[in-house]
């Protein structure tokens, strides 16, 4: 009885989870008065072509390039799996479409969010950048402004749609509720995960 009511307890609680991680994603605000980019990165098929997740995160930096030209730093390092490293993946497919090579720069060293923010804002910051705006995954958008935040950048966001269908919904945000407690391990009890 007792491990029962441990399991719906935590099938309880992983559900309240989810559920704020699509609280945060929906409550983030629009994005002013950014001067730079930083487009995160996302699987890149066996191909060489984008992933449909990191499809729809250029998408939403060419929409808010649009609105304002700046600087944009595309970041991501090669995977296993990966025939190339994100952050080239992306400048090409940006230069493909028309967008000026001078304004779009490939971070391809970084290996997680975290040096993804970090790498990119040094180079950002070398170029004269002060006001800086992460595009990422609507549901990875909150925990990446949170590590943002860690590493000393003030930054606002722009999420991309993830995939509608159920279950690719919902396996992104599971997944993400996980992340978040990976996240809350290392930062406040110091977990070696």
């Amino acid at each position: 009885m007792v491990m029962l009511c441990l399991c719906v307890f935590g099938i309880l609680c992983y559900g309240t989870l989810i559920g704020l991680v699509y609280y945060w994603e929906i409550n983030v605000p629009e994005p002013a008065g950014y001067d730079c980019m930083i487009v995160l990165g996302a699987q890149v098929l066996p191909s060489g072509e984008p992933s449909v997740e990191l499809g729809r995160r250029l998408d939403k930096a060419m929409e808010y390039y649009d609105k304002n030209p700046c600087y944009v730093v595309v970041a991501g390092g090669q995977g296993g799996k990966e025939p190339a490293a994100e952050g080239d993946v992306m400048r090409e497919v940006l230069l493909s479409r028309g967008y000026p090579q001078n304004d779009i720069i490939s971070e391809n060293q970084s290996k997680d969010t975290k040096e993804n923010l970090r790498f990119s804002w040094e180079i950002l910051q070398d170029l004269g950048c002060t006001n800086p705006m992460i595009i990422t995954s609507d549901y990875h958008l909150p925990r990446a402004l949170w590590i943002a935040r860690d590493e000393g950048i003030i930054a606002q966001g722009a999420g991309s749609l993830c995939r509608p269908e159920w279950n690719f919904w919902l396996r992104n945000h599971m997944r993400e509720a996980l992340s978040w407690v990976k996240y809350w391990g290392i930062k406040y009890l110091g977990l070696p995960l």
